[in-house]
């Protein structure tokens, strides 16, 4: 009965993965992203068998970690202060822009969310401080920063197996429904990147070589 939990939330997980491979024009990853591959494409496990819960989060982590790392080493190091502004956009058009986050605040900001979401997936401390990432500004720190964070999500959901995915880490959060909202904040995050690289003229190396639609 756990396995068949198991399996939907990885479904709920990897699916959320998927909407953003879609974001490109394809429901697959081109071979020439420059993103890992995903053994999750063309697997040759039965559909319905047992999958252990450790190695289907490293694959859906694995997309994640490649798209980030695409536009975040995309993005030029002179543009990493770049935020939306009304002098881009329409004149008159009544937007507020005060606080907006630079693209530097936006990849910081999801290294710590990381951290503190995958920590508790795999009940696993990070070995770095947390709050000082949101002061790095170079390109260099921030692509070093953002690799470590992925390194320490790929330790967290190692430790996860079918016995503890659906046990309790805070009131009704699991490790399960906590990796699902990491997915999904990650993702969220990398959209808000993604519109930073083309309102500088840059294309995502996720849509690189893909047919326009």
């Amino acid at each position: 009965m756990a396995m068949k939990h198991v399996a939907a939330v990885v479904a709920l997980a990897v699916g959320s993965t998927a909407g953003v491979w879609a974001q490109s024009g394809s429901g697959v990853p081109a071979q020439n992203s420059g993103m890992p591959n995903s053994p999750l494409i063309g697997s040759p496990i039965a559909p319905g068998a047992a999958v252990d819960p450790a190695k289907s989060f490293d694959a859906a982590l694995l997309r994640v970690e490649g798209l980030w790392m695409g536009v975040a080493q995309a993005m030029p190091a002179d543009k990493y202060d770049f935020a939306p502004s009304a002098t881009i956009f329409v004149p008159g058009q009544k937007v507020q822009y005060d606080g907006v986050r630079t693209f530097a605040q936006i990849v910081t900001h999801t290294i710590q969310a990381n951290y503190q979401y995958f920590s508790m997936v795999g009940g696993i401390k990070p070995d770095v401080d947390i709050k000082a990432i949101g002061d790095l500004k170079s390109k260099d720190d921030i692509v070093k920063a953002l690799a470590a964070t992925f390194a320490f999500a790929h330790k967290a959901v190692a430790n996860v197996t079918a016995a503890n995915v659906f046990g309790s880490v805070r009131g009704v959060q699991t490790p399960a429904t906590i990796f699902a909202g990491a997915v999904g904040h990650a993702e969220d995050e990398y959209g808000q990147a993604v519109e930073y690289l083309r309102m500088n003229g840059i294309v995502p190396p996720a849509s690189e070589g893909r047919p326009r639609m």
